[in-house]
């Protein structure tokens, strides 16, 4: 049996994902597909080492070692050829927590932050709690698959008051990964209007289908000299409880603002487990993310082939990455609330409801994938039933 048929038991574990269903959706008899953890353990690897640090039984202060920010800086060059100095390296609780403390950190209250809905309901709150203005140059589906409208990403870039950009790389909830081109054109567009990018490559590690993620920074050194780029081993490896992300600031005076800002919130370092699970996840996980993501690549095949062929008025966006299914259930002739109500209460299935994304997400779902197949299997009949006559 392949380790990723498993099937664990994480109710009564503080799970979000599972524990928490009564609380979000008003109800608990759903099978919950909704937020984006996977069911898997992680690697043995990082369980081991955080099992011999258990039984060490101190948890004084710590503090983010050497080997720790070796791991990330080859983990970067091995899996995407991509090269910094590991002064380059700033810590954060989580990829969220990092956008927010850019916002802090580059610009000030009035200001506006350009972002490309749909997408991950974070980018819309960060800017929002931190009295920024909301910009958005809404991405263009076309084909199945989402395009960079650049006309619209030049225009909203026109206004002065735009001081900084916010990317999903790849794309969440839509699944895509952009390419080098692309990259280079919104790089350059920021570089002519003086515009700072904040790149969130969390899903980066989640490759599919052939498909090679490209860090912004990588580009070109005045790219890397005016971006943040924030990634994880959350996603990757399954470990978001862990509260442990990376930012890579290569500008020594955009990395000193960030510094200031992160000292400032009174944030230091990162836990002694997370920091731990992440250096154990980077420096010996490589094998079992391929082995996952060749699972992941199974179970879209699967979801997509179901639900195109046997779920009418329901079309699954192909992903270049990620674990996530971005659902297009336009063709159903239902508004938005009646489709959350017959997947929550006729197919008992807890999906996102697109809406959460923004503008574009109207009419459209995340199902989450990351789990064993058994379980897609079962939450892809309960949609069939939601949406069956």
């Amino acid at each position: 049996m392949n380790k990723f048929d498993e099937i664990v038991e994480r109710r009564q574990t503080n799970s979000v994902k599972w524990d928490l269903t009564n609380e979000i959706f008003g109800t608990s008899d759903v099978l919950p597909m909704w937020v984006a953890d996977m069911d898997f353990k992680a690697p043995a690897e990082v369980l081991e080492a955080l099992k011999k640090r258990i039984d060490h039984g101190i948890f004084g202060y710590s503090s983010i070692g050497e080997s720790t920010k070796t791991a990330i800086v080859e983990w970067a060059e091995k899996r995407n050829g991509w090269r910094f100095k590991k002064e380059a390296i700033l810590f954060s609780p989580g990829v969220v927590t990092a956008l927010s403390f850019a916002i802090q950190a580059y610009s000030e209250p009035g200001e506006k932050v350009l972002i490309q809905s749909p997408v991950y309901t974070p980018f819309f709150d960060m800017v929002k709690r931190n009295g920024r203005e909301i910009v958005n140059s809404q991405l263009i589906l076309e084909e199945g698959r989402y395009e960079i409208d650049f006309n619209d990403l030049a225009k909203k870039m026109d206004d002065p008051e735009v001081k900084m950009m916010l990317l999903c790389n790849p794309h969440n909830p839509g699944g895509r990964s952009w390419n080098a081109d692309e990259l280079k054109k919104i790089g350059e567009l920021c570089a002519e209007h003086d515009v700072l990018m904040v790149s969130d490559e969390i899903h980066s590690d989640l490759m599919l289908f052939g498909h090679k993620h490209v860090p912004f920074a990588s580009i070109s050194k005045e790219f890397s000299d005016r971006s943040i780029t924030c990634f994880a081993p959350s996603k990757t490896f399954n470990l978001a409880g862990l509260q442990a992300s990376v930012m890579v600031i290569e500008n020594d005076s955009l990395r000193r603002r960030m510094d200031e800002t992160l000292h400032r919130q009174g944030f230091f370092t990162l836990n002694a487990l997370g920091g731990l699970g992440m250096e154990a996840a980077y420096s010996h996980g490589a094998a079992w993310l391929g082995e996952l993501n060749a699972y992941i690549e199974r179970n879209m095949e699967y979801a997509i082939d179901f639900l195109n062929n046997q779920v009418p008025g329901v079309t699954a966006i192909k992903p270049d990455a990620s674990y996530l299914l971005w659902l297009d259930c336009r063709g159903l002739g239902l508004d938005d609330k009646e489709i959350k109500r017959r997947l929550l209460h006729k197919g008992k299935v807890a999906l996102e409801e697109g809406t959460k994304y923004g503008p574009g997400g109207e009419g459209f779902a995340r199902l989450n994938a990351g789990c064993s197949i058994e379980t897609l299997k079962d939450g892809l009949s309960r949609v069939k039933t939601a949406f069956s006559s």
